[in-house]
C-alpha cells in the first residue's frame, strides 16, 4: 500500500490497478488537487485499504488478473455504500459501459486519460457524492420524524382515550353519587310517611291477634308482623346512614370487624347449612375508617351470599396483605352471576331479586371509596363468586 496526503486533504481516494505507472500517475495527479490518495496493484489488497480508511472515491480497473473490475464494483458498493467508484478501462464500449453503471459505478473514464479530464471528473463525482449523502440523510430525518409524529399520535390517541374512559368513570360515579344523594332525601322524607301506616297495621294485626285462637289465623298474623318489622328495620337503616355522624379512627382491625358482622348471621348460617371457612393472614394491618359502616359492607356481602346458597354451601373469607394494602376476599358457592348482569351490579337500585332494594352492593362500593377502597367481582361462574375488597394499610 502507498499513501500520498497533502496537508488539508479535501477527500480520500483509493486507486485499484495493476498498472504501477497508472497508480503513479494517478497519485501524483490527484495529490496535487489536494486528495489523499492511496494505492494497490490488487484488488484483494484494495479492499483491505477501503475496510481500513473508509474512502469517499475509489478509482477502479476494470481489466485485472485474480478478480475483475465488475466483481470488484459489486463487492464494494455492497460492503461499503458510501464509497463512490470510478471505472478505468481500456476497452471502451457502450455495452461494458451500461453493465458498470447498472453495477454502481459513479463514472466511467477510457484509458488513456487527459490529467485535467481525471480531475475535474472526480471533483464532480465527489460534489454528487455529497449532495446525494445529504439527501439520504435528510430522508432518514424524514422518516425518523415520520416515525416520531407517528408515535406521538399514537400517545395522544391513547391519553385520549385514557382520559375519555376517566371522564367516563367519573360520570357513571357522579351518576351513582346522584343516586345514592337522592335516596338520602327519599327516605328521610318518607320514612315517616311510611312508619304511620305501619305502626298502624301492626296495631290492627296485635289486636286480631288477641280475638282469636286459630292456629292457622294466628300463624298467618305473625308472618305479617315479622315482614312489618322486616320493613320497619329498613327504614331504620336508611335513616341512620343518611344522619349517622362517622367516626374514623386509624386502628380498625378488619379481622374482627368480619367476625363481628358473621356474628349477626350465626343463626342462618346453622340453619342453612352453611360451612364457614376464614383464612387471615397473621396479624392484618390496621385500617382507617369508621368501624359500623366498614361492618355494613360485611353485612351486606354475606347477606347476598347466604341468599344465594339456600340449600346450604360454602363461605370463604380470605384476607391478606397485597403491595401496602390490606385484601379481603368474600367467596361463596352459589349459582355465580348472569354475564348480562354483570355490568350493572354496582349500580343503585338495580336487581335481580323480586324483593330487592337495589341498593346493597351500591352502598357498599360508596362506603369503599370513602376510605379509598375498591371492590371487584375477582371471578364468578356457576361455581361461585368471590368478591374482592381492598383498602389502604395504616403506616
Amino acid at each position: 500500500m502507498n499513501e500520498t496526503s497533502p496537508q488539508d486533504s479535501k477527500a480520500t481516494v483509493v486507486v485499484i490497478d495493476d498498472d504501477v505507472h497508472i497508480l503513479e500517475l494517478t497519485s501524483l495527479i490527484l495529490t496535487r488537487r489536494g486528495y489523499r490518495v492511496f494505492t494497490s496493484p490488487t484488488p484483494d489488497d484494495g479492499m483491505q485499504i477501503i475496510a481500513a480508511q473508509m474512502p469517499e472515491l475509489v478509482l477502479l480497473d476494470y481489466m485485472m488478473p485474480g478478480m475483475d473490475g465488475l466483481t470488484a464494483l459489486l463487492e464494494i458498493r455492497t460492503r461499503f455504500p458510501d464509497t463512490y467508484v470510478v471505472m478505468f478501462t481500456g476497452k471502451g464500449s457502450e455495452q461494458i459501459a451500461v453493465e458498470l453503471m447498472k453495477g454502481g459505478a459513479s463514472e466511467y473514464i477510457l484509458k488513456p486519460f487527459n490529467n485535467r479530464d481525471l480531475a475535474e471528473r472526480l471533483d464532480n463525482v465527489l460534489r454528487i457524492r455529497e449532495i446525494e449523502l445529504h439527501n439520504r440523510s435528510l430522508q432518514q430525518e424524514h422518516v425518523r420524524l415520520l416515525q416520531e409524529i407517528d408515535n406521538w399520535n399514537k400517545d395522544l390517541q391513547k391519553r385520549v382515550r385514557e382520559k375519555t374512559d376517566a371522564l367516563q368513570r367519573a360520570q357513571s360515579e357522579i351518576a351513582q353519587s346522584e343516586k345514592l344523594a337522592a335516596l338520602g332525601y327519599l327516605s328521610a322524607g318518607m320514612a315517616h310517611e311510611i312508619r304511620n301506616p305501619l305502626n298502624s297495621i301492626s296495631l290492627f294485626i296485635q289486636l286480631m291477634r288477641q280475638n282469636t285462637t286459630d292456629t292457622e289465623q294466628l300463624e298467618y298474623q305473625g308472618k305479617i308482623l315479622k315482614e312489618i318489622d322486616r320493613i320497619d328495620d329498613i327504614i331504620r337503616k336508611l335513616l341512620d346512614a343518611s344522619r349517622r355522624t362517622r367516626t374514623i379512627t386509624n386502628d380498625i382491625a378488619i379481622d374482627r370487624v368480619i367476625d363481628n358482622a358473621l356474628e349477626v348471621f350465626s343463626p342462618q348460617i346453622e340453619t342453612g347449612k352453611i360451612r364457614v371457612s376464614r383464612s387471615y393472614c397473621d396479624a392484618p394491618p390496621p385500617i382507617k375508617a369508621d368501624p359500623v359502616e366498614l361492618e355494613q359492607i360485611f353485612t351486606n356481602l354475606f347477606l347476598n351470599a347466604l341468599d344465594e346458597m339456600p340449600s346450604g354451601g360454602r363461605l370463604d373469607i380470605h384476607i391478606s396483605q397485597e403491595n401496602g394494602r390490606v385484601v379481603v376476599r368474600v367467596g361463596d358457592s352459589g349459582g355465580g352471576i348472569p354475564a348480562d348482569t354483570l355490568p350493572m351490579i354496582f349500580d343503585p337500585f338495580f336487581s335481580t331479586k323480586t324483593r330487592g332494594t337495589g341498593m346493597g352492593l351500591p352502598v357498599v362500593q360508596r362506603i369503599a371509596r370513602i376510605y379509598e377502597g375498591n371492590i371487584t367481582v375477582e371471578k364468578t361462574s356457576a361455581a361461585g363468586t368471590v368478591f374482592r375488597l381492598d383498602f389502604p394499610a395504616c403506616s
